[in-house]
């Protein structure tokens, strides 16, 4: 019994010792298998430029890099949003087998494999392709963004001025195509083994003129710089400006960006203003000492615009780039301003009813019969509106054929004037008509020194006639006498059969 039970006690041990020699072997045969296998294999989770190869051989790696040379597209951006494609079977587009992919695997640490197997691996690897240069270029210069019917040419910005006013438009890009620099761009893809190339700014002829150019800057700015100028003519019951827009049609533009005034359209608006504004000379409506109303022209009063002056002083202004409000520069100034000038202090001279009224500020301060021209002998005084031109006390007036002493003469048109004449005794009714003056308006001596001690030099002067007159003497010629009518033509209109 002994002898038995010691029997089955040593077996055990020995059956246990088995087994642990059986998986050890096992083990160790597995750790060998693996490590064989991962010597021909990549490990999992392996990545080879880009190629996802657990477990896979470098043969599958090396394939799938040659299917991608046959299976190449480029995809080529352009300017419009186009896209156009370039085949790598069109110019032999080949990957460059080197043996890489076998390197890598070669230089995994297989026997590592029972570590590794859990881990990521990223490999980089540095393919080559060969291609046909010569054909890519040809399919390159085939594309349509080569096509006349499909390039558009680049437009330059440009100063857009209208009577609307003026604005910089932008330039246009284009898309006219610099050959070179897109082979060049799409070899440069191509060699990088890029599927996209977007053609860049550098691959297309530039506008000359951008909207940011210098000189179109600096016109802009010039003209800026005239638009932020008005002009307000301080002119009574008027609105006259010379507005942004007018300024703006006056402007010359050259074609190296100058920006300048065009003198003769400045001048153009000048005369307009003198046209306008000017009332030397004009017919007048007037209303009289009587109540009715008269038309009565010519003369020397009224506005006149110094045009030398006034244009001297508007390229001033327009230099200053800044808004003004000013009276136009005159070379003679009227009473009042605005279109009716003559205000409520002046001289009114009823030819036709030889009476004289002078006004001071709306306020009557004489009133008298006169005796004026004698208009059957050539010498009817002048009528229109006039102005004193100066008082003058103690003074002779000399003619052709007399002197006459004066105590106050107060000439208003060229030598003709209001003063005293003590040698008469009578005024007014007709006797200008048989014993007339040789143009000057003869008045009581009260009357001529009440005038020549209150009147201003400049006060206007109105004087009419109230039936059509012919006046032909020599000082009604100069001071622009409303009735003149020159002796010559006169006489031609008398002898017409």
């Amino acid at each position: 019994m002994m002898t038995e039970s010691k029997s089955k006690r040593s077996g055990m041990p020995r059956a246990f010792a088995f087994l642990l020699c059986l998986t050890g072997s096992a083990l160790l045969g597995l750790y060998f298998g693996g490590a064989y296998y991962y010597s021909r294999h990549f490990f999992p989770n392996t990545t080879v430029g880009g190629i996802s190869c657990g477990n896979k051989t470098a043969d599958y790696v090396e394939t799938r890099n040659m299917q991608a040379g046959s299976d190449y597209l480029l995809t080529v951006l352009d300017r419009k949003g186009s896209r156009f494609h370039i085949a790598g079977m069109d110019f032999d587009y080949t990957y460059l087998a080197k043996g890489e992919e076998a390197a890598i695997l070669d230089a995994q640490k297989s026997f590592a494999w029972p570590v590794e197997i859990f881990r990521s691996h990223f490999k980089e690897l540095d393919r080559s392709f060969t291609y046909d240069n010569l054909k890519l270029m040809k399919l390159v210069s085939r594309l349509d963004l080569f096509a006349e019917s499909y390039i558009e040419a680049p437009e330059d910005a440009y100063l857009d001025i209208s009577p609307e006013g003026y604005r910089i438009v932008d330039d246009v890009p284009g898309c006219t195509p610099i050959a070179d620099a897109i082979f060049s761009k799409i070899s440069e893809a191509v060699d990088s083994q890029e599927t996209t190339v977007i053609l860049s700014d550098s691959c297309y002829v530039p506008p000359e003129i951008t909207a940011d150019d210098p000189d179109l800057q600096n016109k802009l700015a010039k003209i800026d710089a005239y638009a932020a100028v008005s002009v307000h003519y301080e002119i009574e019951g008027v609105d006259e400006n010379l507005t942004p827009d007018k300024i703006f049609s006056m402007l010359d533009f050259g074609e190296d960006g100058t920006v300048s005034v065009n003198e003769t359209k400045l001048e153009r608006f000048v005369q307009y203003l003198a046209s306008t504004y000017n009332t030397y000379g004009d017919i007048r409506e007037f209303k009289t000492s009587h109540g009715d109303v008269v038309r009565i022209g010519g003369g020397d009063y009224g506005w006149v615009i110094n045009k030398a002056k006034e244009k001297a002083q508007l390229l001033e202004d327009l230099a200053g780039g800044t808004a003004v409000s000013r009276e136009p520069i005159y070379e003679q100034r009227a009473a009042k301003s605005g279109p009716y000038d003559i205000a409520d202090t002046y001289i009114e001279i009823d030819y036709t009813n030889q009476h004289m009224w002078y006004y001071k500020e709306g306020s009557l301060v004489v009133e008298t019969d006169i005796v004026s021209g004698n208009i059957s002998r050539g010498n009817g005084s002048p009528d229109g509106l006039f102005k004193i031109a100066y008082c003058q006390r103690n003074a002779t007036l000399v003619g052709e054929d007399y002197a006459s002493k004066v105590k106050y003469f107060m000439p208003f048109a060229y030598n003709v004037g209001i003063h005293d004449a003590d040698w008469r005794n009578a005024f007014g009714g007709e006797i200008y008509k048989r014993s007339g003056s040789h143009g000057c308006i003869n008045a009581p001596e009260e009357a001529a020194r009440i005038i020549i001690d209150t009147v201003d030099i400049g006060t206007p002067v109105i004087a009419y006639y109230r039936e059509p007159v012919q006046l032909t003497a020599e000082n009604t010629r100069i001071s622009n006498a409303f009735s003149y009518v020159d002796p010559e033509k006169l006489r031609q209109t008398e002898t017409e059969p």
